[in-house]
């Protein structure tokens, strides 16, 4: 029984669409398909838009949250935020392997892993939710997914905390377009410098610019600050990335009116498109990697103020991604000890 290496087959709702653009999917782990991948799940990570939206929902409370999170999968047979559009991913243990893929894949029965696709895509049935971390955007459950052939995914690594390991590899495409996109000498803006996302890329910004280069982060709040000065970033900015002029002025003065060649979107919050495409300047990039992002208010929004300048979608897979994200926390104490705080400790 062999399904579409998609996971069209599993599409409910409506007929005719891909996993993720779905509003349905077939959820039944009593049946798997033999180039189908079980995992019995033990972690969620949700995506950081899509956990922001759903505290500012129901408040933050875990229980409200935890029933939310089951609604919503009961609802779509999937994690798949209907405002936001997103999910997030999943740490669990490969449970059993069909027999198509037996000899196809780098796994085996038993083997811990963490999904590197979206949850929105990722059929997921919940048996029980054990505990909802408001800080980290983890959830610990009790339930069992799918992986479609074509899906992706990477083995915990040995080396690491699961938990830390579940919080890098959520992001790991982040820093890996960051290394593609910074060049030596770069000015770079990072906006939503303090999460994790922001952590690594400012940190792998830095690392890229070299030192003729400059890293502007933007955040909420400086009570996180400190993460960043830790791994070397001095041009910390407290903004309210959705004021797109005031973040404008701010990176005006740091930069003496010259603006990003590379602006890194990583906040967790809508409406930050425009603040983004006026810290750029003419010719620059914009890498918008929050899920919070609307594309049609990015391109109408720079055509609106007449800015040229190239606008990429922060797709969550690159080539290698995986290894990049885990070997940038492994090579810096500091991150290590921040993320180890933040989502062990």
């Amino acid at each position: 029984m062999i399904g579409n290496k998609y996971g069209t087959h599993r599409v409910l709702e409506p007929k005719g669409v891909l996993p993720q653009p779905a509003l349905k999917l077939n959820n039944d782990m009593d049946v798997l398909y033999d180039n189908e991948i079980l995992v019995n799940v033990s972690m969620l990570n949700i995506d950081a838009a899509s956990f922001t939206q759903i505290k500012n929902e129901v408040g933050s409370d875990g229980e409200k949250v935890a029933n939310k999170i089951m609604e919503i999968v009961n609802e779509r047979g999937k994690m798949h935020n209907p405002v936001t559009g997103s999910g997030g991913m999943l740490i669990g243990k490969i449970a059993k392997i069909g027999k198509a893929l037996e000899n196809k894949v780098n796994v085996k029965v038993g083997d811990e892993i963490a999904t590197l696709v979206s949850l929105s895509l990722t059929p997921l049935k919940i048996e029980k939710i054990k505990k909802v971390h408001l800080d980290t955007d983890q959830v610990e459950v009790e339930a069992k997914a799918i992986i479609f052939e074509s899906g992706v995914y990477a083995k915990l690594p040995s080396d690491m905390d699961r938990k830390l390991a579940l919080a890098v590899l959520d992001v790991a495409g982040a820093p890996a377009q960051t290394a593609r996109l910074v060049n030596p000498g770069d000015t770079v803006v990072i906006i939503g410098a303090a999460g994790k996302s922001g952590i690594l890329c400012s940190y792998v910004a830095k690392k890229y610019a070299g030192a003729t280069g400059k890293i502007v982060a933007l955040v909420h709040s400086q009570k996180k600050a400190k993460h960043l000065e830790k791994i070397g970033i001095t041009n910390v900015v407290e903004v309210d990335a959705t004021d797109a002029v005031k973040v404008e002025e701010a990176v005006s003065k740091f930069t003496n009116g010259k603006m990003a060649d590379v602006t890194i979107n990583v906040v967790n919050v809508p409406n930050t498109e425009m603040a983004s495409i006026l810290a750029t300047k003419e010719y620059g990039t914009v890498y918008f990697f929050s899920m919070a992002t609307s594309f049609t208010k990015a391109a109408l929004g720079a055509e609106g103020v007449g800015k040229d300048v190239n606008m990429i979608i922060g797709n969550g897979y690159m080539t290698g991604h995986a290894e990049i994200a885990l070997e940038t926390v492994r090579e810096s104490k500091e991150i290590q000890e921040i993320f180890q705080s933040l989502y062990v400790n």
